[in-house]
């Protein structure tokens, strides 16, 4: 019993200290290095605790660099840990050199009993008939694809509808047009979730195919491993043996010439027989500071598929197909048109956020609503949130209807005057965090009844005039853009 409480004492700490180090060293670094380290004993006497990782290589590799955050986290969270030592998993020890097929010489389908890195992680495909390329391992089981990032669970819009129908053409039956593809797209718009889609529905139409999906980084980790064991060669018969490659943040690979060159001739390899290439980064191919010409001008010879940011219309479309998964949690359709509206830098954020909100409110017991939204979300929302000044708005709703910009505080009542003045009021409320009476000083000094007035029969209009609506609608499309 005490053993059993020690261990997951330990386990908690782990979380707290893995935590730790993602903020620190970033998403991928922590996904690629920190992440696949499982816990193991520690003993008393010596004060040694020891932290397995899958691969020689990646033992190696976060001992050389990590070690002394690691003991120092480890120190501050539990003063009895004097020695933190970095392995590969004894159960890995015998993992080693290349096998290009099983004992018996029959090759097995590439996706067949490969082991995941982590529970829930995606199966590494290529990974178990091909063991490792020396120490280091390329394809191991630590490559894999997440199962939730599917063309099922991947929503379509104006912004992204180009890229989806390319990638569902790269992993059907029949041979795509377009080779390679190159898929380009800023922070969490969803190239990565298309890539893995890709990889998910060749999968299905190609049973046997095998699949490796990297990162340029690790691309070059690997490459530069196999050259100082003079694998080079076990490499490239490796890399060139699959069916599709998924190379992710391809801009990671600038500046290296060696694996620039290793990464064109496996482009021109695997085209001249057939197979199927998938890149996919931050910028066009011709953005790519530092690449040679001649891998420049391979990556965009078949299609640049661009993913433009998500507009209003594809977040909400975002927000609702997320719902599903919450069921039966409701979730106000105002909230929803918040987030959305207010969320737009990448779809990752909005996701996160929305998640963020019902797991609290699950956690908590309260019902979600807009103010929860608010108070719960507000480093999501501020780092979000363009500032847009009422006097902005006020111009902006003048241009559209046409009036002076006076008749804003003016007094006049005419109808012409009053609705255009009750839609920037109502702007005003939605689009910057300014009180009722500080907007309302900003219409000539109008009561703040007046501005809650202005601010639901527009709400109301919006449900019942169609040509209301429309009018709100482009005035915010201007007014965020």
């Amino acid at each position: 019993m005490i053993e059993e409480q020690e261990a997951l004492d330990l386990a908690a700490d782990w979380a707290d200290i893995s935590q730790g180090l993602r903020k620190d060293l970033g998403h991928q670094l922590h996904g690629q290095w920190i992440k696949p380290i499982q816990l193991g004993t520690f003993c008393k006497e010596t004060g040694t605790l020891d932290l397995f990782l899958p691969t020689e290589f990646s033992a190696n590799w976060v001992a050389d660099r990590f070690s002394d955050r690691l003991s120092l986290a480890w120190k501050i969270a539990r003063p009895d840990v004097r020695h933190v030592r970095v392995s590969v998993l004894p159960s890995r020890r015998a993992l080693g050199g290349l096998r290009l097929g099983r004992e018996d010489g029959l090759r097995r389908p590439a996706n067949d009993g490969a082991i995941p890195s982590q529970p829930g992680d995606a199966l590494g495909m290529g990974a178990a008939e091909m063991g490792g390329i020396g120490a280091g391992g390329l394809g191991m089981a630590s490559i894999g694809l997440d199962p939730s990032l599917t063309f099922n669970t991947f929503v379509t819009g104006s912004a992204n509808v180009l890229a989806s129908n390319a990638a569902q053409r790269m992993a059907a039956m029949e041979a795509p047009q377009f080779a390679p593809l190159y898929l380009k797209a800023a922070t969490g718009q969803g190239k990565t979730h298309l890539l893995h889609a890709i990889g998910h529905a060749y999968l299905v139409a190609h049973p046997r195919a095998r699949i490796f999906y990297c990162s340029a980084e690790r691309f070059m980790v690997e490459f530069v491993q196999a050259l100082r064991q003079n694998q080079t060669i076990e490499f490239k018969a490796r890399l060139r043996g699959f069916d599709l490659l998924l190379v992710d943040d391809i801009q990671f690979i600038i500046g290296k010439a060696s694996a620039q060159e290793e990464l064109l001739y496996t482009i021109d390899a695997l085209l001249a027989e057939g197979k199927r290439l998938v890149f996919a980064a931050d910028r066009a191919p011709q953005a790519l500071d530092g690449v040679e010409q001649r891998l420049l001008s391979r990556l965009s010879m078949g299609l640049v598929a661009d993913i433009q940011p998500a507009d209003i219309e594809l977040r909400r479309s975002i927000l609702e197909h997320r719902l599903q998964r919450f069921s039966p949690t409701h979730v106000p359709a105002d909230v929803i048109e918040f987030l959305a509206r207010t969320i737009n830098r990448n779809v990752r954020e909005l996701v996160g956020g929305l998640n963020k909100l019902i797991a609290y409110a699950q956690l908590t017991g309260q019902a979600v609503s807009l103010q929860l939204a608010e108070e719960q979300l507000t480093d999501i929302l501020s780092a979000n949130r363009r500032r847009i000044t009422i006097d902005e708005i006020q111009r902006t709703v003048c241009q559209f209807y046409r009036v002076d910009r006076t008749e804003m505080a003016s007094k006049r009542r005419a109808r012409a005057v009053v609705r255009p003045r009750q839609v920037a009021m109502y702007l005003a409320k939605v689009l910057t965090p300014r009180s009722y009476p500080e907007i309302g000083r900003k219409f000539g000094g109008r009561d703040h009844s007046t501005v809650i007035h202005a601010v639901r029969l527009i709400e109301d209009l919006r449900t019942r005039d169609a040509d209301m609506d429309g009018d709100v609608r482009s005035l915010l499309r201007q007014l965020e853009s």
